[in-house]
């Protein structure tokens, strides 16, 4: 089973997963970008904010997907791959770059995955406070520096993208208590 836990930064779905580990340890946990060699150079790159041109910021995105799919997602199959984001943040993001469209974006994902989409999706949703407070208590990156306004906007763009899938899925409030949204998850993936 492969399961995407899905959600703009600061909202909770790292703290999540590491409670999902914890509780289950045959899980194998990973994360986009970053969970394979090529993936932490891709991750360098993307966040020090190096790009000037948007396509080419997606295309470093699908390539560590494909890359991710490929060494990670692929050889445990047969096995429960929890991914911290995956291919709908890939979405949201490009989608509030502009200049993108919803059909492009899915088509290319799906060519990255190779047609191999996840089972389920929990998608955590952040308020604008929330997001605010919890933005002021960490460093930021480069992609959080493009603002709250920015990051709401991926957000809005992912629930949006999710709705038109067919895959099922969980919505979080991520403003929650943890321990919450912690048992809400193990009911939804009755693991």
């Amino acid at each position: 089973m492969y399961i995407l836990f899905e959600g703009i930064d600061t909202c909770g779905k790292s703290t999540q997963i590491e409670l999902l580990a914890k509780r289950y340890p045959h899980l194998i946990t990973t994360h986009e970008p970053g969970g394979t060699a090529f993936g932490l150079k891709a991750r360098e790159i993307l966040l020090s904010d190096s790009l000037s041109s948007k396509r080419a910021e997606l295309l470093l995105f699908l390539a560590d997907r494909a890359e991710h799919y490929e060494e990670v997602i692929k050889p445990n199959k047969n096995k429960t791959v929890i991914s911290d984001r995956g291919f709908l943040s890939g979405i949201g993001y490009a989608l509030a770059n502009g200049d993108f469209d919803f059909n492009e974006l899915l088509l290319l994902n799906t060519f990255a995955l190779s047609g191999d989409l996840p089972n389920n999706i929990i998608l955590f949703l952040i308020d604008k406070e929330t997001l605010k407070e919890r933005s002021f208590k960490k460093s930021l990156d480069a992609i959080e520096q493009r603002g709250l306004e920015y990051l709401l906007r991926v957000q809005a763009c992912m629930l949006q993208s999710l709705q038109k899938l067919e895959i099922d899925y969980l919505e979080v409030d991520a403003s929650r208590d943890i321990e919450e949204i912690h048992k809400d998850i193990i009911s939804y993936l009755n693991l």
